[in-house]
Formats: structure tokens, C-alpha cells, sequence
């Protein structure tokens, strides 16, 4: 590959992230290497901020964070750029998750995130084992452990700053009859929706996505968007995919995301796929 970017931009569910939600010292150590020759490296991802220090390995630093799809960044601990669902959007919206019996995790800044225990007992139901075949690994153990460590049941919604909604189902037909209600529901609200897997989507506020958070991270840093890279495998990937100057795939990424791009990886996510494909291209004579 000619092009050598001045910023790479990494997801990290399915990319960074195996599928047991760690990403690996390989990972870490070349992104170690990548900065100390100039490179700027950020994350893109749609996890929240708080969830990010429990899956990387200690002393994993990167430039920056794009955080919840684009709704915050930041650098080290400070935040850069930060939006806000709107409390009537929060409420409706988890109206008609329990109309429907949505799993749902609702992310406030800075605190865990919440669902209200009138919703505790389908909510729980979603997760219940055996993991249907079609939802990824990843995904079955994020959501386990958000239903045994990370959810705060409340039996009310307070405050006014959250990041995003999440919501999930065991079955495609059920989140698939969600994401209709949900388009529906824009008609009245304006608000994003993003899609990282066949049986999850997120809620954001409108006009936000992983390619408005990056235009933030490249202005703060006086990049151009012409000096950029990003390697993602997802449907919430694209936008950022779209942004970039040269885009990559991983082997793991479903084809549509394989048809936009301008490479795709050797390995998949559990092969250490960004390592390979980073050190060989960036760091190989090095």
C-alpha cells in the first residue's frame, strides 16, 4: 500500500476487540510503535467511554476516543466534544421498547448504565441461555455481563445527559420489527439509529455518527481528512469507511462492508487481524 496515513482510526467490536471482547498485547504493542514514529492513532467505536478501560490491556494509549457512535469524544480524560439525548426522545422511545418487550440499556455519562426494573424480567428473558446461533459471541457476553455487573435498575429515569440507547434481541425478526418501529418513531423525533450486528441497534442524536465525531478529532488536531485511514467491520463502520481517504475491511466484516473499501484484512479479528495488516504494512522495515 502507497498511501501512508497521518491518522488511523480503529473500531473496535470485531476489529480491535476478539470475540471474548479483548484486545490483545499484539495490538497494543503495535500501536505503541505506530505512535512513537509519528502516527496518530484514535478509536472509533460505538462502546461508551466507561466501557473502554476493562477490555484493552493496561497502558493502552491511543491519541483520542470516539466514543458511542460519534455522540462524544475525548482525549486522555478530557472531554473534546459531547452530545446529549433529549429527555423526551429517552422517554418515548423506552414507551415503546416495553410495548414491544425490547431489551434496551440506556448509557448516562459518567455513570453505569441503566434500565428500569418494570422492565427487569423480559429484559433478563432476552439473555436467556442456550445463545441462539446467530448472535456472535461478542455480543452474548457483553449482554450477559451487562445483565449481571453492569446494569443499574432504577425505577426511574433521572438526569438529563445520556449518550446513546442500546437494543438488542435474540431473535432477527424481533429486533428487525424494532427497527421499524423505530423509523416510524423518526417521523415524529429526529434521531440517528446505527447498526453494528443482525440483532442489535443504537439510538443516537440525529446527524451523529462515527464520521461527524472523527471531523471533530481531526479539527481539534489540525488533520485533514485527506491524511486518514480507518479499518472497521460493521454497518455503524460505514460512515467513518465513506470519511476516510483509504478504508479498510476486516476478513470478518460482512460483504457489504468488503464492496465500499479499499482493502480488506488477511486475518479476522481473532487472528489479530489489525496487528498483522498494520505492522506489515507501516512497521515491517522498521
Amino acid at each position: 500500500m502507497e498511501f501512508k496515513p497521518k491518522a488511523i482510526f480503529l473500531d473496535m467490536d470485531g476489529t480491535i476487540l476478539n470475540h471474548q471482547n479483548q484486545v490483545s498485547i499484539h495490538t497494543k504493542e503495535v500501536i505503541d510503535q505506530l505512535r512513537n514514529q509519528g502516527f496518530y492513532v484514535f478509536i472509533a467505536t460505538g462502546r461508551a467511554f466507561d466501557e473502554i478501560e476493562g477490555i484493552v490491556p493496561a497502558g493502552f494509549q491511543v491519541d483520542g476516543i470516539v466514543t458511542s457512535n460519534g455522540m462524544a469524544g475525548y482525549v486522555g480524560d478530557e472531554v473534546l466534544f459531547k452530545h446529549s439525548l433529549p429527555l423526551h426522545l429517552v422517554e418515548e422511545v423506552i414507551k415503546k421498547a416495553r410495548e414491544n418487550k425490547v431489551y434496551y440499556e440506556l448509557f448516562p455519562y459518567g455513570k453505569d448504565r441503566i434500565t428500569l426494573k418494570q422492565d427487569q424480567r423480559y429484559v433478563e428473558n432476552e439473555i436467556t441461555e442456550p445463545k441462539p446461533e446467530s448472535v456472535g459471541m461478542n455480543e452474548w457476553l457483553s449482554r450477559k455481563k451487562a445483565i449481571k455487573e453492569e446494569i443499574m435498575w432504577v425505577d426511574d429515569i433521572v438526569g438529563n445527559e445520556f449518550s446513546k440507547f442500546y437494543f438488542f434481541a435474540r431473535s432477527k425478526e424481533h429486533i428487525n420489527r424494532w427497527k421499524e418501529e423505530l423509523e416510524q418513531l423518526k417521523k415524529e423525533i429526529d434521531f440517528t439509529t446505527s447498526i453494528s450486528s443482525d440483532h442489535n441497534v443504537e439510538v443516537m442524536v440525529a446527524n451523529v455518527n462515527k464520521a461527524t465525531g472523527i471531523q471533530q478529532m481531526l479539527k481539534h488536531f489540525e488533520l485533514s481528512e485527506t491524511e486518514t485511514m480507518a479499518i472497521g467491520d460493521s454497518d455503524n463502520d460505514l460512515p467513518m469507511l465513506r470519511l476516510v481517504n483509504y478504508s479498510v475491511a476486516m476478513k470478518n466484516a460482512h460483504d457489504r462492508i468488503k464492496e465500499i473499501v479499499d482493502d480488506v484484512t488477511e486475518f479476522t479479528c481473532d487472528e489479530d487481524g489489525v496487528s498483522y495488516y498494520l505492522r506489515s504494512r507501516f512497521l515491517s522495515e522498521k
